[in-house]
């Protein structure tokens, strides 16, 4: 009986890419098809006046004008740090709920920013996105809204920083790329865990060659929010994990190591293929707290993607672990090996099987700390933001728009770590099938030379 089960689900798997070729209907964002035995997403052409944003510069801005939209718990921790930014001024913000800004005008008072107008209501971000002395749009609101509202905001002529992610779905991801691509307005997706001190250094030590032809890398976000869960405005995190299944919230797994392998700089990711386990936890906080009966998204999502290069990533996502925090960040190279969680550690030179002693550790961080990173660090964990990192991603964000110099992050890795989302939920809607990854370039995935800083 047991082996005619195991046969019959062989014969399904193995006979669900020629059903689906022949005629079962892609559910996506996009058109979608079957094509050797993947899933391929349609690219829609470049209109007419659009061109690449690929090492976008825009006109230097002497004092970067801020609208923050979303003063919630991010957004009023981005007061904190923007106010400490040379050529950075809070301009104005906004939020529906007027608890929010009650608590926000106190902050800004505290930091001595003057003169700041406030805009509330439903139509309020708008307003904010409207008017003429802002020039960087800072959107902290729940991600349903942040696609919405990023495209709005550089069709008013705003560069904009979104949070992660920037976009739920393929359809949305494009719509980033589009407008930006004919706005000629920066679109920077907030991904501050690539300005981690240790990513940093680690990949400096990557760039360097330290751990020789890199081919494996692991991100992930595994992080029990249990205590957390409440504090999201109508439950709209939790809601959208009720309803969807998939890795959610990609962006701090994949953003360091897409860094690391140069994605759209030399190389891109191919395909993707994801699976999840049942939901045991996730399922009974939502009947818990929403009274749900059904509960889509696994507890634990696994994703491996091949990139064009022959190199793979892992990248895992579970937000409802019994277990401590981990961004799984780690390299494996032909040279050396270096890994972030549970301890920093770092396995290079004349003997890689072992891993370096922590003071060996701590000097080759040392060693390959950018210039940049020497120069503000110190200010960077004075101000804070999860050790310092999102202040170094705020202030590298003002300076290249002062400077008029292309973003460390660019719509395109907006795009491309935030794609995972529905990609992720239609391989595991299909039997962990293949799906082939856009590429938000439309080919110009190998005209830079290297990501760097």
């Amino acid at each position: 009986m047991k082996s005619k089960s195991l046969l019959s689900l062989l014969s399904a798997a193995l006979l669900l890419p020629f059903a689906l070729s022949c005629g079962q209907k892609i559910e996506c964002s996009v058109p979608a098809h079957i094509e050797d035995g993947r899933i391929v997403l349609e690219t829609p052409p470049r209109e007419k006046g659009q061109q690449s944003a690929l090492l976008m510069r825009c006109e230097p801005l002497d004092t970067v004008r801020i609208g923050i939209i979303g003063v919630g718990m991010r957004g009023r921790s981005a007061i904190t740090r923007l106010s400490r930014i040379d050529g950075a001024r809070i301009a104005a913000i906004c939020d529906i709920k007027s608890e929010c800004i009650e608590k926000a005008e106190r902050i800004l008072e505290r930091q001595g920013c003057t003169g700041v107008r406030v805009y509330g209501g439903d139509g309020g971000w708008k307003e904010l996105c409207a008017a003429e002395d802002v020039n960087l749009v800072y959107i902290c609101t729940d991600w349903k809204k942040h696609t919405l509202m990023a495209v709005h905001a550089m069709q008013q002529g705003k560069h904009v920083a979104v949070e992660v992610p920037a976009a739920m779905s393929i359809a949305e991801c494009w719509d980033l790329v589009n407008t930006c691509e004919k706005t000629r307005r920066h679109c920077m997706m907030l991904e501050n865990c690539v300005y981690d001190f240790y990513e940093m250094s680690a990949l400096n030590m990557a760039q360097q060659g330290l751990f020789g032809d890199i081919y494996h890398v692991e991100g992930a976000y595994i992080h029990n929010l249990d205590h957390y869960w409440t504090e999201y405005q109508d439950n709209w995190r939790l809601e959208y994990n009720r309803d969807h299944r998939g890795d959610n919230y990609p962006t701090h797994g994949i953003g360091p190591v897409c860094q690391v392998l140069d994605i759209h700089r030399g190389d891109r990711m191919d395909y993707l293929v994801s699976q999840d386990s049942d939901s045991f936890h996730g399922s009974a906080v939502a009947k818990e707290l929403m009274g749900s009966e059904e509960f889509a998204d696994g507890d634990h999502t696994v994703t491996l993607i091949r990139t064009v290069k022959g190199r793979q990533i892992e990248i895992q996502h579970n937000v409802y672990a019994a277990r401590p925090y981990s961004r799984m960040y780690s390299i494996t190279g032909t040279k050396g090996y270096a890994s972030k969680y549970p301890n920093r550690s770092l396995a290079v030179g004349d003997d890689p099987e072992r891993f370096a002693a922590p003071e060996k550790v701590d000097s080759l961080l040392e060693a390959y700390k950018f210039d940049f990173v020497r120069e503000i660090e110190d200010k960077a964990r004075e101000v804070g933001g999860h050790g310092g990192m999102d202040y170094i991603m705020d202030y590298r964000l003002v300076r290249a728009l002062r400077e008029g110099l292309p973003l460390d992050q660019d719509v395109y890795d907006a795009a491309e770590w935030s794609c995972l989302t529905e990609l992720s939920e239609l391989s595991i809607r299909y039997g962990s099938l293949p799906v082939a990854v856009p590429d938000f370039t439309r080919g110009e995935w190998d005209v830079i030379d290297g990501f760097r800083y």
